[in-house]
């Protein structure tokens, strides 16, 4: 995980100067181009009768959809550029390592952060179509937490419950229901606060769930997994930050992970 965090920030940090130097002249260029177009159908207004040659280019080149479309591109290249850069904040903040000392962090950005580095796994792909994601933020006061190894928690949690969705896909590839996962966050009282990640994939019985922590235990095949996942999650959560982390699931109905947090450095379950 630590790897993975120097690997995002650095990531983060190389394409944040072009993009900076990009975002910082896509508005001198977006003057640029109105001007050029106010000259342009002045000429166009002064002189409506252009010799052949230049009605000739101006038809080549379609110059009256170009008058139309360029400004929208430029508009939309903007758009994208503030896309791009709200995506490297979100890289940034995942990427946080831990110094030895715990931080005081917002718990919707990292779990955001972790939703962008799982995109690749969440968008539309045939046939079965996009997991849906449903936040149901809560009003939640910053934590104080250990952030790298929170992330680690959220993207093992969100990773498990993407597999869940798949096995269930191949299990029922007929089925109609559109795979989603739910993340609701809520401030539980004056000290604690819950986060719930549910998802409506395939569901373990009792058998399987009561297991779940245990170090080395899994129900992925050979080279699927390790089974030190959730264990290594339970650790970080109950004895790292003095918190608690249950499941709940059945089979045919999904799984929702319950953690529960401190607000503050002293407080123990």
């Amino acid at each position: 995980m630590s790897s993975l965090g120097e690997l995002v920030a650095g990531v983060a940090h190389e394409i944040n100067n072009p993009v900076n130097f990009i975002n910082g002249n896509i508005s001198h260029a977006e003057t640029y181009v109105r001007d050029l177009l106010e000259m342009l159908q002045l000429y166009q207004k002064v002189y409506p009768e252009p010799p052949p040659e230049v009605e000739e280019l101006a038809e080549e080149i379609e110059l009256d959809y170009l008058i139309e479309d360029l400004p929208k591109l430029v508009s939309s290249m903007k758009e994208g550029v503030s896309r791009i850069c709200q995506i490297l904040l979100s890289l940034r903040n995942f990427s946080r390592q831990d110094r030895g000392n715990m931080s005081q962090v917002n718990v919707h950005d990292c779990l955001d952060s972790t939703l962008l580095i799982l995109q690749h796994r969440l968008k539309d792909t045939a046939p079965h179509g996009g997991i849906q994601i449903i936040k149901e933020y809560g009003n939640l006061p910053e934590i104080y937490c250990y952030p790298g190894q929170l992330n680690q928690v959220f993207i093992n949690l969100l990773g498990n419950a993407i597999d869940a969705i798949e096995e269930s896909r191949t299990a029922m590839p007929d089925a109609q229901t559109k795979p989603q996962i739910r993340i609701r966050t809520e401030k539980l009282n004056a000290n604690r606060v819950v986060i719930r990640i549910a998802d409506n994939g395939i569901g373990m019985n009792e058998e399987v769930r009561s297991q779940l922590f245990d170090a080395f235990f899994t129900t992925k095949p050979m080279g699927k997994g390790t089974g030190l996942g959730l264990s290594i999650c339970h650790q970080i959560i109950t004895q790292k930050h003095r918190g608690s982390l249950q499941c709940q699931s059945e089979p045919g109905k999904g799984t929702e992970f319950i953690i529960e947090l401190p607000m503050g450095t002293g407080e123990r379950s």
